[in-house]
């Protein structure tokens, strides 16, 4: 089970790639295999050298929601190279890039991982251009069913 923020694609170009680790909780841990987590609202910090995930939503796991309530919203830390997170630092020193979570997921050892992207906001004339060719994409994948 995979969480995707398809917002982020649509306002950002995505530059860079990177894979974290996420420090969760154990019931946050069964939320996200439930699939109860949101990216949409999420974006990443830098903080004395520390990377945070700020506003993903992750729901409380309800069989453990009475003994150990959580808040759904609270920052979590990404796990990264200190060499990533310098590397990073130093390109958002650059005017107008941003980190943005594209993925939360599991890998194939059962570990949840977050893909963060280095990205750039579009203007509004990109987006509508983005539409415009998935658009004619669709229609000529169309026809070639037909």
């Amino acid at each position: 089970m995979s969480i995707i923020n398809r917002r982020a694609r649509h306002e950002y170009h995505i530059l860079e790639t990177f894979e974290a680790g996420i420090i969760l909780t154990g019931p946050e841990v069964k939320s996200i295999r439930q699939g109860q987590a949101n990216l949409a609202e999420a974006h990443c910090i830098i903080r004395k050298e520390k990377l945070l995930l700020i506003g993903c939503h992750i729901s409380p796991y309800k069989p453990a929601a009475m003994n150990n309530p959580r808040e759904p919203a609270r920052s979590r830390e990404l796990l990264l190279h200190k060499k990533e997170v310098l590397r990073l630092l130093g390109k958002l020193k650059e005017q107008g890039l941003t980190i943005v979570p594209l993925k939360l997921y599991f890998n194939e050892r059962g570990y949840a991982k977050l893909e963060i992207g280095l990205a750039r906001g579009k203007k509004m004339h990109d987006k509508r251009r983005a539409t415009k060719e998935r658009d004619v994409k669709r229609d000529l994948q169309r026809q070639y069913k037909m």
